[in-house]
Order: C-alpha cells, then sequence, then structure tokens
C-alpha cells in the first residue's frame, strides 16, 4: 500500500475504518502509535509518521495507544471481545461439548464463569448455551431421519441424545 502521508492523515481524521489494519500513525511528541481509527484527538501531521505495521512501530521505539489497542489487530479475537468468545463457543458446541459434558464445563474451556457465558449467549445469540446444543442435536436427528434408513435408536444415538427416551 501507498503510504502516501496526505492520504494517511486524511484517514486519521476521519477515522475511516476502511484503513484499519493498513497503516499505524506514529506520534512523534508521544512517541505513542495509533490505529487510524483511535478515538484520541488527531495529532498535527508534522508530528506524525506513518508505518505499514505494528511491529515496525514498535520497532521505532514507540509503544502502543491505550485507547485503541493496536497491537492486536482488528482480525484477532482480543479485539473481538465477547464475540469472539460466543464464537468459540459456538465452535465447541458444534464438536459436541455439551453431549457428554455440562455448561459449567464449556465455561471452563474458555476460561469463563458459567453465569458469565450464559449472559453472553444471552446477549449475543439470544438463547442459553444448552438451548443451542439441543437445537443443534433435533437438526442432525432431522438430517439423518430424511437422508439416511437408519432406525430411530441409531439415529438418536447418533445425533448426540443420550437415550431414545430423550429424544
Amino acid at each position: 500500500m501507498d503510504l502516501s502521508p496526505t492520504v494517511c492523515y486524511r484517514a486519521v481524521q476521519a477515522r475511516d475504518a476502511r484503513y484499519d489494519g493498513r497503516f499505524f500513525t506514529c506520534v512523534k511528541t508521544t512517541r505513542i502509535y495509533c490505529r487510524p481509527i483511535c478515538p484520541a484527538r488527531p495529532p498535527k501531521l508534522e508530528n506524525c509518521t506513518f508505518v505499514p505495521t505494528a511491529a515496525a512501530a514498535q520497532e521505532a521505539g514507540y509503544r502502543p495507544c491505550l485507547r485503541c489497542r493496536p497491537e492486536s489487530s482488528p482480525e484477532l479475537d482480543a479485539w473481538r471481545g465477547t464475540e469472539a468468545t460466543v464464537s468459540r463457543a459456538m465452535k465447541l458446541i458444534e464438536a459436541g461439548a455439551l453431549d457428554s459434558d455440562d455448561v459449567a464445563s464449556l465455561a471452563d474451556r474458555l476460561e469463563i464463569g458459567e453465569r458469565q457465558l450464559r449472559r453472553l449467549f444471552s446477549r449475543h445469540i439470544g438463547a442459553a448455551p444448552i438451548t443451542v446444543a439441543q437445537t443443534r442435536r433435533v437438526l442432525l436427528a432431522k438430517q439423518l431421519i430424511h437422508q439416511t434408513n437408519l432406525p430411530m435408536i441409531q439415529v438418536a444415538l447418533a445425533s448426540g441424545f443420550g437415550s431414545v427416551r430423550r429424544f
């Protein structure tokens, strides 16, 4: 990418999200580097240098801004926050984490509390983790019924139900 100072500075002034992760602003007076979307007041153009990576800014002796956290790029889970935790939980549930264990063990694997996990699911998904797991089981069972000739007992067990009665 062309790191033209005028283009970069316009992106910083506009807090343009399209440039986030493409360059970093190093402020000479404070020795801090920021992302283009940083909520802090933009520095003067004469105090700025623009570098392509956070590593280049660190190498030049700048420290990361405490407001925009440029050391964690937008693609990293650390930047996505609670959404990343819910995404990881969904992947674990899809892999069968709640087929044999309970919600508390899932929360332990995610290194958060069980109550916090329930809150996150309520906020992001609109349902409890166990409800998501049960829905996954039912949809898998429905798929097996329509696409195979398995007896109901095998469908129940293959889709994650512990017994035919639960199915």
